[in-house]
This record gives structure tokens, C-alpha cells and sequence, in this order.
């Protein structure tokens, strides 16, 4: 886990994973494979998280300049 686009950049350098991650409904940051969904389980059901994703080649400007455009252009996706 990381506390921002910065730190979850840097997860991804180091691993070699593909996307890093903002997942709103934990409060984190991450790195992933491309194919990793981030969630969790609720009573044996897995529940797909709200994140936004970004390919690793981004710098962490790039990345938090996109994330203010999409939630600019999209007002109270992140209330859920």
C-alpha cells in the first residue's frame, strides 16, 4: 500500500508491475498487474472497489493531474 500516486509509482518500479492505483473506497494507494482487481470480500462476495488506474510509464504529475480532470468532469463519483 502507499499514501500517494508518487509512492504507489515507485512500488511499481520496484516489482515491475504494469498500473498503479488509487482505490477510493480503502483511502489507498497500490501497484498491480494489469489483470488484479482491487476489492474485497463482503459476506463470500467479492466486491469490486471504485479506483482509478494508470499505467506506471506516467510520471506522478501526469497521474494527479489526470486524476483532477476525471473527478472535475465527474462530480461525486468519488462520494460513491
Amino acid at each position: 500500500m502507499a499514501g500517494s500516486w508518487r509512492e504507489a509509482k515507485e512500488i511499481a518500479e520496484r516489482e515491475g508491475l504494469e498500473y498503479v492505483y488509487h482505490d477510493f473506497d480503502a483511502g489507498t494507494y497500490g501497484a498491480c498487474p494489469a489483470d488484479e482487481r482491487q476489492g474485497a470480500f463482503l459476506c463470500g462476495v467479492f466486491r469490486e472497489h471504485r479506483c482509478i488506474h494508470m499505467p506506471a510509464s506516467f510520471t506522478a504529475e501526469q497521474m494527479e493531474e489526470k486524476e483532477r480532470a476525471f473527478l472535475a468532469e465527474n462530480p461525486g463519483w468519488q462520494e460513491g
